[in-house]
């Protein structure tokens, strides 16, 4: 897997989720626990930027009267508007302090739903760059993780997911996405996994060919 063709995508790492006092810190925190995600994520962006691999930020965030939402939101959406989460001038919409974007880095403006494709020019800055294989990690992990992986996966790129950098709201949703649905449209591995086929120590299979 040639660095420079990949990029790690790290979706919502924002105090309203990874961060005590966040909105929705307590219902992930179980999870983010368990799987030591942050600090799996912190080592591997570390590591990513000492070999220069391309890392992108794509944050959530919404007006304070969610005007980009219909006026009749349910499911997640709704979850977010009757929490008053995510709003773009308040200290839980902001990426946390050791995730905080570089020099260099691209963080992805525009994301008000699910998927980090859809409301966003992500497609767009991966093409151009000349980004073929994106690993992606965040949060939830059976919802805008598993939105953006779908997406990557039919617009053609080599999809792995990082299943010790993700963290859901239970650890029954978050281990059924990681277990059933995420081998379906990527390769799930560790961070651990991912940086050793980037470094060449072991070779990533796609269909059955190896990808170097």
């Amino acid at each position: 897997m040639n660095k420079d063709e990949t990029a790690i995508v790290l979706i919502e790492f924002q105090n309203d989720f990874t961060t005590e006092g966040g909105i929705f810190h307590d219902a992930v925190k179980t999870v983010m626990d368990e799987t030591n995600m942050l600090a799996n994520t912190v080592a591997l962006v570390e590591e990513a930027r000492s070999k220069g691999i391309q890392v992108i930020h794509i944050p959530i965030s919404f007006a304070e009267n969610y005007s980009e939402l219909t006026n009749t939101p349910y499911g997640i959406l709704k979850g977010i508007v009757d929490n008053d989460a995510f709003k773009k001038t308040t200290w839980g919409v902001e990426i946390i302090d050791v995730l905080a974007p570089k020099n260099g880095e691209v963080v992805i403006e525009g994301k008000r739903g699910l998927c980090g494709f859809h409301s966003t020019n992500l497609d767009f800055i991966l093409r151009s760059k000349g980004i073929k294989n994106i690993a992606i990690g965040g949060f939830l992990t059976n919802c805008c993780v598993e939105s953006t992986m779908r997406t990557a996966y039919e617009n053609g790129y080599n999809v792995i997911t990082l299943n010790d950098c993700c963290a859901g709201l239970s650890l029954e949703e978050h281990n059924n996405a990681i277990e059933k649905d995420f081998p379906m449209f990527s390769q799930p591995m560790s961070s651990v996994e991912f940086m050793n086929v980037v470094n060449g120590k072991d070779a990533l299979v796609l269909e059955g060919k190896g990808y170097e």
